[in-house]
């Protein structure tokens, strides 16, 4: 056995706390009982390969392996080393230590440095946080006295989560690589006995003490840098090999600075850059399996204490409040306005207070439980599976731990946010409070439901009212600084009617970044979360409402209305949680955050031009970084097929053409989820029964399912096939994020008149800018997006490229000739849009005049069969469209005190025209790298 102070220490450990007849579990006693807080009580695990060792008492201890011994597994030591620190507090964290590679010399000097048991003193018990330097990037180094015999390894603490009971996290993984294993849940009872066998996965359930804080460093100094725990330090893994070498310091300060000045750059270097190589994908698990298996009851009355931000206790909802109307800013605002208006302070602070009892949440464990058992019937009866990356999950518990999150969902559905704290609850995470519209709060009894799981209330537009704005800005500021739970909202702010992304907005995220700005909080991890569905509940809804039927209002009776739907089969929802993304590390070397030192904290503080366009890049990147991870369905290919074969199409050339899309969207980085062991035919016909309500399959052909067109007048007959033709591109729309920009390319191929690069990339540049609102580009790098779609089309031999030229070649044709039909309903529809307003408007008007306008004037012409492109009655496209001439200077608008109206440039309408006719030539000038 070891000797000295650590082995006598160790000792007593084992014999106090290893049960009879258990040689391989350790067994402590309650927290409660040791005098520690409750939930607080962390051990310190020496794992020998014989014999369990637990070191308590805050005494840190290092897996390692002595310099007189070699390992006898080199692999599993190189892995174990390069694994990075889990999160430490100054109180301790926990390693394995393997007495049979320690010398007694060794152990001594371990013990040395080990802090003392209770009742020493502040100093002593921070010897190891003295001693022990972390890095951001890689394992701590030791001090002097430790490296002649110890080689540090990865770190493993075990939290306290039952009394007699211990689990075991695993360090967060690498930022480039997924973990190498599955993180696993034990979702059991918390009555429940520990079972001998190790659980498949645990997730955290109690506090994690933080660290004392430290002074700050400079960017690319061990232990700072920013990166979050598992991102790598500035300068990279050159600059940390250089440096243990001779002139290694000056190598790594020069990489360092090369870093530095290449992130100074405004867009020289994009925020958001995509991988063109096929990466590998994290694994799902269905969270519904076990539901399944379970009592529901059992599951809603688990016992829930999960880990949050730096240890720290949940903040009672009225004590939120309480601190928001004290604050200085909120303070500030209605002094101003109460010398402004000439009114009592009072009266206005009143006011604001009922502000607060508007939108403040009130989260309750009760209405959680309530949510959980009731979700859990309701999923359960809705969906087939429910898929989660769990390694997704794993990074979020540890970021969550660290610093303040900020949860970014998609938005495609209600089920979102409801699916989203189900999750965190399944997993037993901390639950977010949620930013949800002012509407719900009509709906009686669900609106206070929601509010009591968690929902903070916002009106849809504050109208200029600076309390309103004060007050909430404030309140989110407030739940961000003290971290004790996520924050969650949606970037495009309301639900996507035809599953594209919607543009972001930037209001929000605007104010969950200033704490980070004014030094409030070192820094905030931003979360992008895709949502797919392979069926979404709302298709029906969302056609009509694109149509001009107006969006029927939230109520409680609307709700148990829907209740039909139960009955219906919506097939698989897949959650990708992505890596969370470092606010620091995004602002390193761009943001100057110095005027905000200049000006105290609570006076209101306009951004600058360099805040607001940094907050256009990170949602735009947040957004990109959602999209890239959403799973495509096997329906989302057929659609995409059939509507390219309409008005009916063979079955059997459906599969073959189905397969080939197939190939095709993962040679260009799809994110394709194909079912198990099904062949092509299964696939396809299990879509087609999950999607009876849209098409179906008569005499080997498949036909949309616009049952009873023949019926009535033409206009109704137009109205029911054009009802069918938007649910079906609502799946297409899904695939056009993965092949939109080789496929402007080839459009831009066709509108050109000559193969120069010069002039193709002009035309792509031009339909870049005219689709700006239909798809997501990141601002600023339309020559890298173009360079993207060319690397693509040359990936599968569609096209040749030179120096000068573009060539299409004969192998490529069928590639091309797919792509450009899948974009020309977009190209049709503008067109038919752009002639409206050349021919049809003279005088300025509103939205809500060209929106009808618009529609009569299509369906006229759908009514004729002048025109087949039914997608142009969409209200979206029309929004789009007007958004996108504003921009290019065809349309002029001007603020009005209830909206806005617009005026039309007809000569500049008339040149886009005939561009889009490929009359006239783009001219642009080219760019000169190009």
């Amino acid at each position: 056995m070891a000797t000295g102070k650590l082995g006598a220490y160790a000792s007593r450990c084992i014999s106090s706390s290893q049960p009879r007849g258990s040689p391989g579990r350790t067994w402590v006693p309650s927290p409660g009982a040791a005098g520690a807080g409750p939930g607080l009580a962390f051990l310190f695990l020496a794992l020998n390969t014989t014999t369990s060792t637990w070191v308590g008492g805050g005494v840190v201890a290092v897996r390692s392996i002595s310099s007189r011994s070699p390992p006898k597994n080199p692999r599993a030591l190189r892995r174990s080393l390069s694994a990075p620190p889990a999160s430490l507090g100054a109180a301790g964290c926990a390693s394995r230590l393997s007495s049979s590679s320690f010398s007694s010399s060794s152990l001594a000097s371990l013990s040395s440095v080990a802090p003392r048991t209770r009742g020493s003193s502040p100093a002593r018990q921070n010897t190891c946080a003295d001693q022990l330097r972390f890095s951001a990037s890689g394992p701590p180094s030791l001090p002097p006295s430790l490296r002649p015999s110890v080689r540090p390894a990865a770190l493993l603490w075990a939290p306290l989560t039952h009394p007699g009971r211990i689990e075991r996290r695993a360090p967060p993984p690498a930022a480039d690589k997924a973990p190498t294993t599955p993180w696993r849940t034990q979702r059991k009872a918390a009555w429940a006995p520990a079972a001998p066998v190790a659980p498949k996965m645990a997730p955290p359930t109690a506090r994690c003490p933080r660290p004392p804080p430290r002074p700050p460093q400079r960017a690319g100094q061990p232990g700072r840098g920013g990166a979050g725990p598992w991102e790598p330090q500035l300068g990279g893994r050159a600059a940390q090999r250089g440096a243990g070498r001779r002139g290694g310091a000056r190598r790594a300060m020069a990489a360092a600075a090369v870093a530095m000045a290449a992130g100074r750059a405004r867009r020289g270097t994009p925020m958001f850059s995509k991988e063109l190589t096929s990466k590998k994908r994290d694994e799902f698990e269905d969270i519904l399996e076990e539901r399944r298996l379970s009592s529901d009851l059992r599951y809603a009355m688990k016992c829930f204490t999960p880990v949050i931000y730096k240890g720290l206790s949940p903040c009672k909802p009225n004590a939120i409040k309480s601190v928001v109307l004290q604050s200085e800013q909120v303070q500030y605002v209605i002094k101003q306005l109460a010398k402004e208006m000439g009114e009592s302070p009072d009266i206005i602070q009143e006011e604001a207070m009922e502000i607060l009892d508007e939108m403040g949440h009130s989260m309750q464990l009760g209405a959680v439980r309530f949510f959980a058992f009731t979700l859990s019937k309701i999923f359960k009866q809705l969906f087939q599976r429910v898929c989660v990356n769990e390694e997704g999950m794993q990074r979020l518990q540890h970021a969550i731990q660290e610093h303040p999150v900020v949860l970014l969902p998609s938005h495609r559905s209600y089920v979102d946010f409801l699916m989203l704290s189900y999750l965190l609850y399944t997993y037993d995470l901390a639950l977010p409070v949620i930013a949800a519209g002012i509407d719900f709060l009509g709906m009686k009894i669900v609106g206070e439901l929601l509010r009591r799981a968690g929902a903070f209330f916002m009106r849809r537009s504050f109208g200029g009212n600076r309390l309103y704005w004060a007050v909430f800005a404030e309140y989110v500021k407030t739940m961000l600084r003290n971290g004790y739970a996520p924050i969650e909202f949606f970037l495009e702010g309301t639900r996507s009617r035809t599953a594209k992304t919607l543009t972001p907005k930037f209001g929000l995220l605007s104010i969950v970044m200033e704490p980070f700005f004014k030094r409030e909080v070192f820094d905030t991890y931003l979360v992008p979360i895709s949502i797919s569905y392979e069926r979404i509940l709302e298709e029906s809804l969302y056609a009509y409402e694109l149509l001009g039927v107006p969006k029927p209002k939230e109520s409680t009776s609307g709700l148990l209305k829907a209740r039909r739907i139960l009955s219906d089969n919506f097939g698989t929802i897949h959650i990708y949680v992505g890596q969370p993304v470092s606010l620091r590390t995004l602002a390193s070397g761009r943001i100057n955050l110095c005027p905000y030192n200049l000006v105290p904290r609570h006076l209101p503080q306009k951004p600058t031009e360099d805040i607001q366009e940094f907050v256009s890049d990170v949602a735009y990147k947040m957004e990109l970084l959602q999209i890239e991870n959403m799973v495509l369905s096997p329906w989302v290919l057929v659609a995409a097929v059939l509507l390219q074969n309409l008005p009916a199409m063979d079955f059997e050339l459906l599969i073959e053409k189905t397969v080939w899309l197939k190939g095709l969207t993962q040679a260009f980085g799809g994110f394709i989820e194909w079912p198990d062991n099904l062949c092509a035919k299964k696939a396809v016909m299990s879509g087609l029964t999950l999607h009876s309500n849209i098409a179906r399959l008569v005499n080997g052909h498949v036909v949309l399912n616009d049952k009873g067109e023949e019926d009535g007048a033409v206009g109704e007959v137009v109205f029911k096939r054009a009802l069918v033709i938007l649910m079906c591109s609502t799946y297409r729309n899904q695939l056009l994020n993965v092949f939109v920009r080789p496929s402007l390319v080839a459009l831009a191929l066709q509108m050109t008149r000559s193969l120069r690069k010069e002039e193709v990339y002009s035309s792509f540049s031009f339909l870049r800018d005219v689709f700006s609102n239909e798809f997501i580009f990141f601002p600023g790098i339309s020559l890298k997006d173009f360079e993207e779609g060319c690397f693509l089309l040359t990936k599968c031999d569609a096209i040749q490229t030179t120096q000068q030229e573009i060539y299409p070649t004969d192998k490529g044709s069928a590639v091309v000739s797919f792509l450009s039909a899948m974009f020309r309903p977009f190209v049709e529809g503008y067109q038919l849009i752009f002639r409206y307003l050349s021919k049809e408007t003279k005088e300025a008007f509103t939205e809500k005049q060209f929106i009808p306008g618009v529609r009569n004037f299509v369906f006229q012409l759908l009514e004729k069969g002048t025109t087949q492109c039914y997608e142009a009655l969409s209200s979206d496209m029309q929004k789009n469209a007007l958004a996108a001439l504003v921009q290019l200077g065809a349309v002029k608008k001007k603020k009005l005190s209830n909206g806005f109206s617009y005026s039309v440039n007809q000569e500049t309408i008339h040149k886009i025209l005939d561009v889009f006719d490929a009359r006239t030539p783009v001219q642009k000038p080219m760019a000169a790298r190009l």
